[in-house]
């Protein structure tokens, strides 16, 4: 489904939104993968940058497949702008459940894209929900195109940053 009537993003274009279900097997992923490929490529990222786009979002819905509630459908919302690619996953969960976001797996995929979030949420409050209360989990995502790196995020020349060691 391709939604254009979204809010105006923050470069006052509207926000383009794909939304992609699908059942929560390991057979389905390869699908996910190939459609945010092909959107990243259409969006003129580079060949190294749709690979990463690719991995990121593998690896978060293999994060989200083993905790989401029975047979419920993986969620996943792609939303295109001018500064880049902001992408939510997200399923059904019982009350309570966490995104497991520590292991060498989140690692990965925080290294691949500018940035990711790992949170609980309800239906009523994602992009594609029914509008419920039913608890869900969300990982999000985002990767920006070259030059469109928002100001004020880690990692920007000039910021100090700390690495543990």
């Amino acid at each position: 489904m391709v939604d254009s009537r979204g809010t105006l993003a923050q470069d006052g274009r509207r926000a383009e939104r794909l939304e992609l279900r699908v059942p929560t097997t390991a057979t389905q992923l390869p699908a996910v993968r190939a459609m945010t490929g092909d959107l990243a490529m259409r969006m003129d990222y580079d060949l190294d940058a749709v690979e990463d786009l690719r991995l990121a979002v593998d690896e978060a819905c293999a994060t989200l497949t083993p905790i989401a509630l029975g047979d419920a459908p993986l969620t996943v919302v792609f939303e295109t702008t001018r500064a880049g690619l902001h992408i939510d996953a997200w399923v059904p969960t019982s009350d309570g459940t966490e995104v497991p976001t520590d292991g060498f797996g989140w690692a990965v995929l925080a290294a691949l894209v500018d940035a990711v979030e790992g949170r609980r949420s309800t239906e009523r409050d994602v992009p594609g929900g029914d509008g419920s209360d039913g608890p869900v989990a969300v990982i999000s995502l985002d990767k920006y195109l070259p030059g469109q790196h928002p100001t004020g995020v880690s990692g920007e020349p000039g910021q100090n940053l700390t690495v543990a060691r």
